[in-house]
């Protein structure tokens, strides 16, 4: 039991109060010096962040679905569901769109409640233990700029407490290299200042290695291939002290009674079943996933065009386990030619062992990778590819993934075979692209590749296309700036193009 969590909820009751959001009218605000009496207050005011990511305007459904929904690998199933959700899969989103006004708000009252957290430790006197929750909360704030910096090119920046609502209708759009050296600064305070390994085993705490895999991440997206290299290597090199490490089986990451303090997770958004107080600790993606009609009936919103499974190699295990192509229904079991409404195989990663959830899956015990041990190692080879092209180290690094994939539930396979040597760097750059679409499929990573290696000509228009969409255009490796915030403040300009 994450004993943490019983505090989480009041915090953010007190937390909607003290943190301004940038797209309404201020509430209220905190005074840090009436609340921050101790370290132990510092420390809620992080747990009411954490609670604040795993909620249905983030984590839980609208910032990570709308993530997914710009990806090659999944479409709109049911076009029956909310427009929001179409227009941003199908590349016409605008300002007025809800889904993305929900998760702008919730970005900024994620910062607000870190940076009052931060102002309060600034009250309290130093010690090892104040230093390392001031270096949580940087790691926090990191995470939450590095997410809308990517969805949505330069931002307002803010990383003080705000004192002064007014001060918020000045406020302008920083350029996107002033937030990445803020990103960069706070995950440098990070990753020297949090604990070697993760507080409690809890996953969703971030530790050193977690500060070094996003920060691997954050310098991959600017192409800083050294650096990339270095923090994700730093990660392999201390992986046994920081008791990380794949899972034997590919399976048991995506089962929720196995996922807590899994090795194999560096980073993760924890979610703890049907103990919802919507909007938080809500897991909507399983609904999301499933299957109108089925014995865990679900939505039908988030399925991958037929494509996707048609052009993935059936010997490969991480297709069996991402991919459910016949889904009991109460009728019996149905191949999806049969299914109720979208005939297409369904996502399975979250809907097919969601732990203790509610009867559709929803509200599940899903714990969600953001970062995990695979990914590093995916993101080592490609960096030290860019670097000094494929050696074999690189070429290692790949082969630990494929081997892992070969293991089909304790049953040793000959696919997908180890990546040999003599092969050039640009082929292994598109081969390790690939097995980061595999590896991670529906893992809420692929829009971030296609967007930082500018791929979305040929992965949307190109003749082998997974998910055809002729809208793309290359304005729309950026979202729109919600409308009401620009109307609210017109020093924030609106993005090219919309």
């Amino acid at each position: 039991m994450r004993n943490y969590k019983i505090y989480t909820l009041l915090l953010l009751v007190l937390f909607s109060f003290a943190c301004t959001e940038l797209d309404e009218e201020p509430i209220g605000i905190l005074a840090p010096e009436g609340f921050f009496q101790s370290e132990k207050e510092v420390e809620l005011a992080i747990f009411g962040a954490i609670g604040k990511i795993a909620a249905d305007d983030y984590w839980g459904r609208e910032m990570s679905l709308a993530i997914t929904l710009r990806s090659d690998m999944v479409d709109i199933g049911n076009r029956g569901t909310v427009a929001a959700r179409i227009q941003i899969n199908d590349f016409v989103a605008d300002g007025f769109n809800s889904v993305i006004g929900r998760f702008w708000q919730a970005s900024y009252s994620i910062v607000g409640t870190v940076n009052t957290a931060l102002a309060g430790a600034a009250l309290l006197e130093e010690s090892t233990k104040l230093t390392q929750l001031q270096a949580e909360a940087r790691f926090f704030r990191a995470f939450a700029y590095f997410n809308l910096v990517r969805l949505f090119g330069d931002i307002p920046y803010i990383d003080e407490a705000v004192t002064d609502p007014e001060a918020l209708t000045e406020i302008s759009k920083t350029p996107q290299a002033e937030v990445y050296a803020g990103i960069i600064a706070d995950l440098e305070f990070a990753k020297s200042n949090l604990p070697k390994n993760h507080p409690g085993n809890t996953r969703n705490r971030p530790s050193q290695g977690s500060a070094h895999a996003m920060l691997a991440d954050v310098q991959l997206t600017l192409q800083n291939w050294q650096e990339a290299y270095n923090n994700a290597k730093w990660v392999i090199a201390n992986s046994s002290d920081l008791d990380y490490g794949l899972e034997a089986d590919y399976q048991d990451l995506f089962d929720a009674s196995k996922q807590y303090g899994m090795p194999e997770h560096v980073f993760c958004v924890d979610f703890e079943g049907q103990r919802s107080s919507w909007p938080y600790n809500t897991d909507s993606h399983p609904t999301f996933t499933g299957l109108t009609g089925a014995n865990r009936s679900g939505w039908d919103v988030t399925v991958p065009s037929l494509a996707v499974f048609e052009t993935w190699d059936a010997r490969d295990y991480r297709r069996k386990v991402a991919l459910a192509d016949s889904v009991p229904y109460p009728d019996g079991l149905r191949h999806y030619s049969e299914f109720n409404r979208v005939n297409r195989p369904h996502i399975a990663k979250y809907w097919r062992l969601p732990g203790n959830a509610d009867s559709n899956g929803n509200n599940s015990d899903n714990n969600y990778a953001i970062y995990r041990y695979a990914e590093v190692l995916l993101t080592a080879a490609e960096a030290l590819n860019e670097v000094s092209g494929p050696t074999a180290e690189a070429l290692g690094y790949v082969n630990q993934v494929r081997e892992r994939a070969r293991n089909w539930a304790g049953t040793t396979t000959d696919f997908p075979a180890d990546v040999q040597s003599g092969i050039s760097k640009e082929e292994f750059l598109t081969l390790v692209l690939d097995e980061r679409r595999l590896e991670l499929s529906f893992e809420f990573k692929r829009w971030w590749d296609i967007k930082r290696r500018k791929l979305g000509d040929e992965v949307f228009k190109g003749p082998n296309s997974l998910e055809p969409h002729a809208n793309f255009s290359e304005n729309q490796y950026v979202l729109p700036i919600p409308q009401d915030e620009i109307d609210r403040n017109p020093n924030i300009i609106q993005n090219t193009g919309y």
